[in-house]
């Protein structure tokens, strides 16, 4: 096969093929895109490639769904085992660890991850900066925004200054 012929079926058949994909996977790009590196890489090229690379694409497009939906199912399954974010405590105020953490995830994500990486990952918020871009008092600005709005929804008040 030389390669005014591989560019002739890829002006030709590459849009159809991908469509075709995309009934089975969410990569159909990808897929096609690896039929035709099959094709070239063959020591015989076959006599009809254009069958030949629909049924590639179809048997990779259907692969690439099996194995997305075995790799949806394992990260659901290992999600469900992961610890919360919040340990279970004898908080007095009565906060528990799943209302907190829906507020936390309902915080816009810029916030979110800012409050997370100063609070768990104890990064001080220069370090946030170089992170996430931006100076260190956006950051910190950033995360006293987070930390009222977490205690707003959470109805925790803030606590008193001595």
């Amino acid at each position: 096969m030389t390669a005014d012929d591989l560019i002739d079926l890829v002006e030709l058949h590459a849009g159809a093929l991908t469509l075709f994909a995309r009934q089975w996977t969410d990569a159909p790009d990808d897929v096609v895109q690896t039929a035709f590196l099959k094709l070239v890489r063959l020591p015989i090229p076959p006599d009809n490639p254009v069958p030949w690379l629909y049924a590639v694409v179809r048997n990779a497009a259907r692969d690439a769904r099996r194995a997305s939906r075995r790799r949806n199912k394992y990260e659901t399954r290992r999600a469900e085992q992961t610890a919360p974010w919040f340990a279970p405590s004898d908080d007095p105020t009565g906060l528990d660890g799943e209302s907190a953490t829906e507020a936390l995830a309902a915080l816009p994500d810029d916030v979110r991850e800012i409050v997370i990486a100063h609070l768990w990952g104890g990064l001080t918020f220069e370090q946030i900066a170089a992170t996430v871009g931006g100076s260190a008092s956006t950051a910190f600005r950033r995360y006293q925004a987070g930390i009222a709005a977490l205690r707003d929804q959470l109805g925790v008040p803030c606590p008193s200054r001595k």
